[in-house]
């Protein structure tokens, strides 16, 4: 049925809104500066806020692709609650890297640990359908 994903779905859907409003954060941070494209360098409040974006970009192909299998494999809606996990994660790790740099370990472990989940949950159960033979 369709609608059987709907809740990884949304979780999928806000996790991209929020990708999305980092590059608004990296065209804010680049019109406070002055520095424009495609400059990326100068400018330590652009320069964050291009790592946080760019540091998402690296993260979200591991967190949708987990996301998406433990949904499958496992269950839905801990899937979509791992992910909201996930994506409070990562605006926290945004908050941190923006104010400090080094204030950013509370947020990336988060989202460290809820994406290892999503996806070493995934493998485990598709290695172990495989192995038992269940379906």
């Amino acid at each position: 049925m369709m609608m059987d994903h709907r809740w990884t779905a949304l979780v999928t859907i806000a996790a991209l809104l929020v990708y999305f409003g980092m590059s608004f954060q990296v065209a804010r941070a680049r019109g406070k500066s002055g520095i424009e494209a495609p400059a990326m360098t100068g400018d330590p409040l652009l320069e964050r806020a291009n790592r946080v974006h760019v540091n998402m970009l690296e993260w979200l192909p591991i967190f949708l692709a987990g996301l998406w299998l433990f949904a499958i494999y496992w269950n839905e809606q801990v899937a979509a609650g791992l992910g909201l996990v996930w994506i409070v994660g990562r605006l926290l790790y945004s908050a941190g890297y923006m104010a400090d740099p080094k204030k950013r370990s509370m947020g990336f472990l988060i989202q460290f640990l809820a994406a290892a989940v999503l996806l070493f949950g995934a493998l485990g159960r598709i290695v172990y359908s495989l192995v038992s033979g269940a379906v």
